[in-house]
């Protein structure tokens, strides 16, 4: 035999011998590394962003003021409203355009829209102005004037707004509420009034994209700059109205009683009614007025929105609560008092705000405001929610800590909402669920039982790197955006702790606070504070619809240990840690590295001290998204030992 056919030989056997590890390395998909798109880069490359997660030297946001009064007339169920916009450009580059959402154009005749809505007629539009010179609607992009396409409104300005330079824009419009069908996020029901995306908001210019010009479609949410605001708000007299920012009026709309309850509600420990059911109307509540109208004047800074709910049928509790720093901040319920569960509103909101300022950062505002009201779920702003009337208390707790989780998510950290769905959703459904089980001490938030595990491995599944617009449903949405991305939270909850992980949340705001991240920035941040990179999370929980499903193949005891091999069927990778039980009691843990599986192996094994063991198990805290939890345990045969 020639030396060239020995040599060929010894490869044909070795091949051989290593095609089971090669074949099982090829069976499942390589998590690629997660890498920013070109027009992120470029921003690293100027100066705005960096590759740690922190806002480069040269970062910059444009800013707004917005001035407007605007009035509310049941009779007719419209709002007519009066605006004006001063923008500033604190970009480096000269805008030709200037873009600005109409949202109540999803109401319009011929509107792209996701579901089946009213028809109203959408916002119809009086004088449009720009530094002072009136302007027509042209079909022609290049003319001076505007174009309105669905809900986005382009305006080509009389001049251009060089950086450094603001414009001021005017507006006169009008529109009529909803009030059949569905009403999220605004709409009336009787006596009952929700404004949301309400008034002409100009759009985001970032740094990364330029101008934000996705329409409003229902399904997505949204991106907002932060602003301040000037709101004269008039409503008939003997109904509440609660507002994002500071009522600056008080002498002129509230009694003398209900500002002497507030006053009472300010150092109290528990909630105090402001205003009770018999307490209602012109004269008790509020003041009167021959006109029968009052004016509401409120006041917000820095905030990236604004909202507001009013009824002659609410009552008022209020409550105060610790903001962090040193800090109290308000917190209001209005409902109508046939709402049994919301008369405990105010204490879930005292609750939910103390909670979070102690995981997070400080409460940022001077209220918070529970409105009971017209959406199925909840709807937050700044300041200011609106939730579904008829809740069990435990639904209304959860909602209502939910909604306000969302004040630091996004409306201090101000993410790109539309594309990005799960950057505030995921994140607040982690907080939410930690509430509830710090609040509810039988309830187990983190069950396998959710909407993820219903829909994990099946043709149903979306992953959440997706635009909001493009899921087929909204099940799909809840599943992937809240659901799936707050259990990938809980697995750095897991395997970090609660401690490092609330660390890593406030890194994030503290960075990002009245700015813009993009997902890039929070992969960033998460992996300074704590200290890995975590490519393979984001890949397995974001990116794709990969299932984690790992479970206990057998074991071996020896007097020289224990030998346990572990199997993953799944596609998702993520550390296994295996914790052995003995016979007297004691436990041992052991993990499986990520790396492990990262280098394809399906099989690996963990060692454990000699001993008679009763049960292995794969996460037993449960923090792992495990599809399949029937095989992750396996529990000595006790008859089969007696026999030995």
């Amino acid at each position: 035999m020639s030396p060239f056919v020995s040599r060929s030989l010894g490869v044909i056997v070795l091949a051989v011998l290593l095609l089971p590890s090669l074949v099982e390395a090829q069976d499942r998909p390589t998590p690629h590394p997660i890498t920013p798109p070109p027009r992120f880069q470029a921003a690293i490359e100027q100066g705005t962003r960096t590759a740690e997660g922190r806002p480069g030297p040269d970062y910059w946001t444009n800013r707004a003021r917005y001035d407007i009064e605007a009035t509310l007339s049941p009779s007719t169920n419209t709002v007519m409203g009066q605006e004006t916009i001063t923008y500033h450009n604190r970009s480096p580059d000269t805008l030709e355009t200037l873009v600005v959402h109409l949202r109540q154009n999803i109401n319009a005749k011929g509107s792209e829209r996701r579901q089946a809505l009213q028809v109203t007629g959408g916002m119809n539009l009086g004088d449009v102005s720009v530094q002072g010179q009136d302007l027509i609607e042209r079909p022609n992009r290049s003319s001076v004037g505007y174009t309105i396409e669905n809900t986005v409104m382009r305006i080509h300005p009389p001049d251009v707004v060089p950086p450094g330079t603001s414009v001021k824009l005017s507006f006169a419009w009008r529109y009529t509420l909803r009030s059949e069908g569905p009403t999220p996020r605004q709409g009336t029901n009787g006596t009952v009034y929700y404004m949301g995306y309400w008034y002409p908001q100009m759009a985001v210019y970032d740094d990364v994209q330029g101008w934000d010009t996705d329409p409003f479609l229902q399904f997505a949410e949204f991106y907002m700059d932060y602003a301040d605001y000037d709101l004269e708000l008039t409503v008939p007299e003997g109904w509440l109205v609660g507002s994002t920012g500071t009522l600056q009026n008080p002498e002129a709309v509230l009694t003398l009683q209900t500002r002497s309850r507030l006053k009472e509600a300010r150092t109290a420990d528990e909630p105090v009614s402001v205003v009770s059911a018999e307490e209602r109307g012109p004269g008790s509540a509020t003041q009167s007025d021959p006109d029968g109208m009052l004016t509401w004047h409120f006041r917000a800074e820095n905030v990236r929105d604004v909202a507001w709910g009013a009824s002659d049928q609410y009552v008022w509790d209020a409550a105060q609560a610790d903001a962090g720093n040193g800090q109290t901040t308000m917190v209001h319920s209005l409902y109508r008092p046939s709402k049994e569960s919301w008369r405990r509103a105010a204490e879930f909101g005292k609750f939910s705000v103390e909670f979070l300022t102690e995981r997070l950062t400080a409460y940022p505002y001077p209220h918070m405001t529970v409105v009971e009201g017209l959406v199925g779920g909840g709807m937050e702003y700044p300041m200011i929610t609106i939730i579904a009337s008829d809740r069990s208390e435990e639904a209304l707790f959860g909602t209502t800590l939910h909604e306000i989780a969302h004040m630091w998510y996004p409306m201090l950290v101000g993410s790109e909402e539309t594309d990005h769905i799960w950057m505030d959703e995921g994140l607040v459904t982690y907080l939410t669920r930690q509430g509830r089980l710090a609040f509810w001490n039988d309830v187990d938030p983190w069950a396998p039982t959710s909407g993820y595990f219903r829909r994990a491995g099946t043709a149903r599944e979306t992953e959440p790197m997706r635009h909001g617009d493009l899921f087929p449903d909204v099940g799909s949405l809840v599943s992937a955006s809240y659901d799936k991305t707050s259990r990938m939270l809980y697995v750095l909850h897991g395997l970090y702790g609660p401690d490092a992980l609330h660390e890593a949340l406030r890194t994030y705001v503290d960075r990002w606070t009245y700015k813009h991240p993009y997902p890039y920035d929070f992969f960033h941040t998460m992996e300074s504070v704590l200290g890995d990179d975590l490519d393979w999370l984001w890949r397995s929980m974001l990116y794709e619809t990969w299932v984690l499903d790992q479970s206990v193949a057998g074991i071996e005891e020896s007097s020289d240990g224990v030998t346990i091999r572990i199997r993953d069927e799944g596609h998702s990778m993520m550390p296994t840690p295996v914790t052995v039980t003995y016979a007297d009691g004691s436990t041992h843990t052991e993990r499986v590295p990520v790396a492990t599986w990262l280098e394809g192996h399906r099989t690996a094994t963990v060692t454990a001290p000699a001993g008679t063991v009763e049960r292995v198990e794969i996460d037993p805290d449960g923090f792992l998204p495990d599809v399949n939890r029937a095989d992750n345990t396996w529990t000595a045969n006790k008859s089969d030992r007696a026999d030995e």
